[in-house]
């Protein structure tokens, strides 16, 4: 803003210093979407731990093996997550409070039954009285609303909303149980509205609820990409709701079941429109023979830079069958495994190696030999192996372009993650620039911010070479952005980056040399 120059003297004007810090995006945000015991059904759900995870989704789960993908992530070392809870033919408990109001469990489930509310009367007396006055309504409206989970005498959880009304005000029920982690009020429940419910308790041990809430039938490939979900929001496409995710699981609705293979390829499509990387599970009945089959057969290698399958599936013990071994899906152990080594060394160290042990895991379902992982290799079949003294680790870094024949210069998954990084943070870092003046100030801020950013991942070690100007270049001026692109309003920015890549096979030369060579 000019300086206003009135009087003779000394005026002190600040100048933008033009300079644009870049901030990386997370690099292992990992969104789970399966079926739960409960929990908001087609909404991305951010959570930060596992007890997060239980307390809204309902923990571990015998007929889901979403909450089982979701342990292994983070007893691997995995932070951040999005939750998508999905649900087939699954009812939502209703609670009548004698037809002055209705109540629904807070997401579909059986575990709904188990609610029950209880209403007290706020009174006539000067408190009462007070609190009225001071929402601009009758003491007569006003009641007191306790939820509980479980039995009265023994809840799990209980919210208690003190001096709520059925009229217009700042303490109508509705509004106030919006941050409830239980309950809601039912669509068919007419607000503003008049009187209160009877006092009393409704639902829990030996009432029934209006409607009985059930958990639904096992996933079919419809509840995950079927239809118009994408249009609508649902299934997998909920995440585009979500603020950021950049690996994607899919835990098969049943622990020992595997996913409808039609799924796959519509996920990694989804995800290569979204710059994110998917982990593909194996089907459980898949063998060192057949894994090659399966993955040609999906269709998956056409768009298969943005994904990875991970061989064979693992054995851990299940808490809920009192430790008996199961095996089950691989896909949260190795996203764990993925946010441990970003948060460590850098998205663009492979997730692999003597470092990338599975914790909490017996073993790899197949015990693989060298043979078998050599013909699975080169077919970007990434192995699990365990080998003595070092235990279950991920003995493979290919993304599923990665074969051998295709030659793709993503072959490797952590070359392909760190493009993906790259192309997430440049576009949220530079819309800034969007209406800016199309010419060389903005051409200079933007190398000097862009630059600035890769400089820093070059002193990290994400690139090769041993200058800057071999490991990577930002170009915009009037090159890349000529007259003609100015005047229909485009700016054009040029990024290129020298990528480290995985040692993958490491020769060691032994020669013998006699006494008198060696002299």
């Amino acid at each position: 803003m000019a300086v206003t120059l009135s009087h003779p003297g000394v005026y002190i004007q600040e100048i933008p210093g033009g300079s644009r810090t870049i901030t990386g995006v997370a690099t292992a945000v990992t969104a789970f979407v399966g079926r739960a015991l409960r929990g908001p059904v087609d909404v991305p759900v951010p959570i930060s731990s596992y007890a997060e995870f239980e307390r809204t989704f309902g923990g571990l789960w015998r007929d889901s093996g979403l909450g089982y993908a979701v342990r292994d992530f983070y007893l691997n070392g995995g932070n951040q997550a999005v939750i998508v809870r999905l649900a087939r033919n699954a009812a939502t408990a209703l609670l009548d409070l004698n037809g002055a109001l209705s109540l629904e469990a807070l997401g579909a489930g059986a575990w709904g039954n188990a609610l029950n509310v209880q209403v007290e009367h706020a009174g006539t007396g000067a408190e009462a009285e007070t609190v009225a006055d001071q929402q601009g309504v009758e003491a007569d409206d006003l009641f007191h609303l306790i939820v509980r989970e479980g039995p009265p005498e023994d809840p799990v959880m209980v919210e208690a909303y003190p001096n709520v009304t059925l009229v217009d005000g700042p303490r109508r029920v509705d509004l106030a149980l919006a941050g409830s982690r239980l309950v809601k009020v039912a669509r068919a429940t007419a607000l503003p509205g008049t009187g209160r419910p009877d006092e009393g308790n409704y639902g829990g041990a030996g009432t029934d609820p209006a409607v009985t809430g059930t958990d639904g039938d096992h996933l079919t490939a419809g509840q995950y990409t079927g239809g118009t979900l994408e249009d609508t929001k649902k299934g997998i496409y909920a995440l585009r709701d979500a603020d950021l995710f950049t690996l994607l699981c899919l835990p098969p609705s049943v622990p020992d079941l595997k996913l409808d293979d039609s799924v796959w390829a519509a996920a990694l499509d989804f995800c290569t429109r979204q710059r994110a990387f998917l982990l593909v599970d194996p089907p459980p009945d898949a063998n060192a023979t057949t894994i090659r089959a399966w993955v040609q057969g999906r269709g998956l290698t056409a768009q298969g830079r943005n994904g990875a399958v991970y061989f064979p599936r693992l054995r851990r013990p299940d808490p809920l069958r009192d430790g008996a071994i199961r095996e089950f899906a691989p896909c949260g152990a190795v996203a764990g495994v993925m946010a441990r080594t970003d948060a460590a060394r850098g998205v663009w160290k492979a997730s692999a190696g003597v470092e990338a042990g599975l914790a909490g895991v017996t073993g790899p379902a197949i015990t693989l030999t060298d043979g078998e992982n050599g013909a699975l290799n080169p077919m970007a079949i990434n192995c699990l192996r365990t080998f003595r003294g070092v235990g279950t680790v991920i003995w493979g870094a290919r993304t599923l372009r990665g074969a051998d024949v295709l030659a793709d210069e993503y072959r490797y998954v952590p070359v392909r993650r760190l493009a993906l990084f790259l192309e997430e943070t440049l576009v949220r870092a530079t819309q800034w620039a969007v209406f800016e003046p199309n010419d060389e100030p903005l051409w200079a801020q933007i190398r000097a911010s862009i630059g600035g950013f890769l400089q820093d991942l070059f002193r990290q070690g994400a690139f090769q070479g041993r200058m800057p100007r071999e490991a990577y270049f930002v170009k915009c001026d009037s090159e890349t952005t000529t007259q003609y692109d100015i005047d229909r309003g485009v700016l054009n920015i040029m990024v290129g980056f020298a990528a480290v890549k995985p040692a993958e096979f490491v020769v060691i030369s032994i020669q013998q040399r006699t006494a008198a060579a060696g002299a």
